[in-house]
């Protein structure tokens, strides 16, 4: 039976938008139909996704009684892009982000917060559960291992030509090259695709973790099957499932033309800007119980960077999904399941409704 996702246009939740610390953000909101709900939880997206790559985990958390808050991160979607210059660098930063977070929990009245991330969200919630640990109860992770604050400021190169040579990509993201040659509604399709695991007639894959996008390519791409998890094992209505990827795939391309892709980009020019913030953090450790869920077959954020978290965050809880970086939509039924044992069991305990 295939995993409930809500649609674009879905009535079962609403579109807001607000102005926190100075900036229009948009965020979708679901609540249980009887209106009442045991815990409010925010999942925060990473790059190069929106709050709809959260689909498949809103109606699930919804119908296990929770309040749902979803947001456009800034420079995507729906939510505001400044320029940089002349805007600050730091609307971008991860500390800005935690402020953002905890501005509209205040707004929607939540005193208290259980955090998901994914990607750069997964980043995102480990600091601002620490920034904020008044706020944040509990925090759930796919795919993004935790990252202790380091003293000393290690460049992006310095970590491409060392410990971490998948995280090649990141420079040609930093750099001007895609914003200046990814503009057009079709070079943002075919950008999405590549991203998203689109590959040539003759299997060739245009992404690749060390060296980044393959622009010269993009006209050829074929579809981008991690834009619907049913594409990885259906076989049965395959042009349905293809019909489905091309919608999801246009919805994507629509929402990243509203400002290009100048703001997604800026969160990988912050990298200086996210140490002076750490030093100032004044902890290395995440208190909150944390779920880890890794992708077995990541190929950039892999299980093994994960070696050692115990060390900073002593309530972890591991589990694993047979799944690349697009977990949540690859393996969605996994991903699901495992929060819902870990809320019963850890976050919501004797008060769950599960």
């Amino acid at each position: 039976m295939p995993v409930d996702k809500i649609t674009p246009d879905d009535s079962r939740v609403s579109h807001r938008e607000t102005v926190l610390n100075g900036q229009k953000y948009h965020y979708i909101h679901g609540v249980p139909k009887h209106g009442k709900f045991k815990a409010t939880v925010f999942l925060i997206h990473g790059w190069p996704d929106l709050s709809y790559g959260w689909r498949y985990q809103i109606p699930f958390l919804i119908q296990q009684n929770m309040q749902v808050v979803v947001p456009d991160m800034m420079g995507y979607g729906r939510t505001d892009a400044p320029r940089s210059p002349p805007a600050d660098l730091r609307l971008y930063s991860i500390k800005r982000a935690a402020d953002d977070i905890s501005e509209l929990a205040k707004q929607l009245g939540a005193p208290k917060i259980i955090l998901g991330g994914h990607d750069w969200g997964g980043i995102v919630v480990y600091r601002t559960a620490q920034w904020y640990p008044e706020l944040v109860t509990h925090v759930f992770s796919v795919c993004t291992p935790y990252t202790a604050p380091s003293r000393r400021f290690i460049s992006l190169a310095e970590m491409v030509h060392g410990p971490l040579p998948q995280f090649g990509y990141q420079m040609q993201l930093a750099g001007p090259e895609l914003e200046a040659n990814v503009t057009s509604c079709d070079q943002v399709r075919n950008f999405l695709r590549a991203l998203y695991g689109g590959r040539s007639e003759q299997g060739k894959p245009y992404f690749r973790p060390e060296t980044g996008i393959d622009l010269d390519g993009l006209e050829t791409i074929g579809v981008a099957p991690s834009l619907d998890g049913e594409a990885c094992s259906s076989e049965m209505n395959s042009q349905i499932v293809i019909d489905s990827r091309l919608q999801e795939l246009e919805y994507y391309t629509r929402e990243y033309m509203r400002h290009g892709l100048h703001g997604p980009l800026n969160w990988y020019r912050t990298r200086r800007i996210n140490f002076e913030d750490d030093l100032k953090l004044g902890t290395k450790m995440v208190k909150q119980p944390v779920l880890f869920i890794s992708g077995r077959h990541d190929a950039v954020l892999t299980p093994e960077m994960s070696k050692g978290m115990e060390a900073f965050v002593p309530r972890l809880t591991r589990r694993e999904v047979e799944a690349s970086h697009w977990a949540l939509t690859q393996t969605p039924e996994e991903v699901n399941n495992i929060v819902k044992e870990w809320l019963r069991e850890v976050a919501l305990g004797s008060r769950s409704l599960l």
